[in-house]
């Protein structure tokens, strides 16, 4: 609220005088200065209006008063020592009849000191509100993680009235306090106004009565023209700009918890088409071309994606060993990598329609084991790996049923034989750079490499074998780093 007359008046600097003895509780909303005889044109009402008194008479200070009345200022201040040495008492007479309060100001004080003095007043008061709204709107989003009672419930207490949450039809779904369920028949002129406005759920309903100030808004309803359900306050005073701006808040955040349900629904219906291979239709899904990303960074990816818009068109599911795999349409591709790769390396497949996903998973897991080994923050796409040509002409399933067979002996008989074995490949058979890349002894390698070629029953110095291995590994991205072993 802004500053009284009072407050203005008890000022120690200005030290302003009463001189009616009438109320003091009228608010100031601003200064204003004026030596015309009629200066109501120029005012809006709630002003302190400051003079010396240079067209005031004897003759004209009643209907001077009146004017002033009928404008609705808050109170007259008459600066002595300028026009009149004192305050003439016609004026303090007039504005005693008619209910106008007149404040003395004394000769030292310059009326722009005056004007200073409520200016940091109101400015103080704005201040307050936004640092009480803030500090509400907090407190609102932290009961709203509770769930719509809490929020009703903080909202009440701190407007210091009662809320309402209604359904859609007027049933009351949280009250507070209890007793509020009450004045939910007294509500239902004000539902059907909202239920059929066209700028529905955006327009609220006020009404004043003995029981109070009332204010009624449509929650949720986004791109509907009805809202979800109702929200309605009440106070024995109106509520000021902050209260509104505090419902608001309110609104809002209940406004979204009404349509995380729905955002829910969709995705669960579009998981059960996939479970019973149907095609998967509306929002949940990306449209495509779409492409896999596979995401070392795993948590940190999927929690930089909640917080970028894109993350309403991509799909994001966790993955073994603390990566994540990320459903994201062709468009937003880019964009996506480029925010994963803060979080690790990334592999991303090549554009695939809806039915063709999990060939597309396998894809980015290939790319993502060779962007561990590129870097850091290496982003690599399928189609960018060397030999692609050749795979994309081998049936999928089959290849890879081959790459498990032939694998399989050596990652039962050791975990390290298979990374050794990638990096013996990659360094075309010479030992002494694969020891190198593996950080092993070269004695070490090849120890493994001779018991690897025992284990699959072939021979690792000819070329179609070393070609057959080169298959398998592509095809089943071992996505494993090479172990850390300085053994000899």
């Amino acid at each position: 609220m802004p500053p009284t007359l009072g407050a203005v008046a008890a000022l120690p600097h200005i030290g302003l005088r009463p001189l009616t003895g009438g109320p003091l509780d009228a608010p100031v909303r601003w200064v204003a200065v004026s030596e015309l005889e009629d200066p109501t044109p120029f005012l809006e009402g709630g002003e302190l209006l400051l003079t010396t008194g240079m067209r005031v008479t004897a003759e004209n200070a009643a209907p001077y008063v009146a004017r002033l009345v009928a404008r609705g200022v808050a109170g007259l201040g008459f600066g002595v020592g300028v026009s009149h040495p004192r305050t003439p008492p016609e004026l303090v007479d007039a504005a005693r009849e008619q209910g106008l309060t007149l404040l003395e100001v004394p000769r030292p004080v310059p009326f722009i000191a005056v004007g200073k003095a409520v200016s940091r007043m109101l400015a103080a008061e704005w201040y307050e509100d936004v640092t009480r709204a803030f500090q509400a709107q907090r407190e609102l989003t932290r009961a709203a993680l509770r769930g719509p009672g809490p929020l009703i419930a903080t909202l009440a207490r701190t407007l210091g009235g009662w809320a309402l949450l209604l359904d859609a039809d007027g049933t009351v779904r949280h009250a507070e306090p209890a007793r509020a369920r009450r004045r939910a028949a007294g509500l239902v002129p004000d539902l059907d106004r909202l239920r059929h406005a066209r700028a529905a759920p955006a327009v609220s309903v006020a009404s004043s009565g003995q029981d109070g100030h009332v204010v009624v808004q449509g929650v949720g309803g986004l791109g509907r023209t009805r809202p979800r359900a109702f929200l309605a306050v009440g106070t024995e005073a109106p509520l000021p700009h902050v209260a509104h701006t505090i419902v608001g808040a309110a609104v809002a955040l209940l406004t979204l918890q009404s349509e995380t349900p729905r955002a829910g629904r969709e995705l669960r219906a579009a998981l059960g088409a996939l479970l019973l291979g149907l095609p998967p239709q509306g929002r949940a899904v990306p449209d495509p071309p779409l492409r896999v990303l596979v995401c070392a960074g795993g948590t940190a990816v999927l929690d930089a994606l909640e917080a970028d818009p894109a993350a309403g068109r991509c799909l994001a599911v966790p993955r073994p060993g603390g990566a994540c795999a990320v459903i994201v349409p062709e468009a937003l591709a880019e964009q996506v990598m480029v925010l994963a790769q803060a979080g690790g390396p990334v592999g991303a497949s090549d554009p695939v329609g809806v039915d063709d996903l999990r060939r597309a998973l396998r894809q980015a897991e290939r790319a993502l084991a060779a962007a561990r080994r590129a870097g850091p923050s290496a982003a690599l796409r399928h189609r960018d790996l060397p030999g692609q040509g050749l795979l994309g002409l081998l049936d999928p399933d089959v290849a890879r049923g081959f790459a498990e067979a032939l694998l399989a002996p050596l990652r039962e008989a050791d975990p390290a034989l298979v990374p050794s074995l990638r990096a013996y490949l990659e360094a075309n058979g010479q030992g002494e750079a694969a020891a190198r890349a593996l950080g092993v002894h070269r004695h070490t390698l090849r120890s493994r490499m001779r018991r690897a070629a025992e284990l699959i029953g072939r021979d690792l110095d000819d070329p179609a074998v070393r070609a057959e291995l080169w298959v398998a590994l592509a095809v089943t991205a071992d996505a494993s780093r090479p172990p850390e072993d300085a053994s000899p």
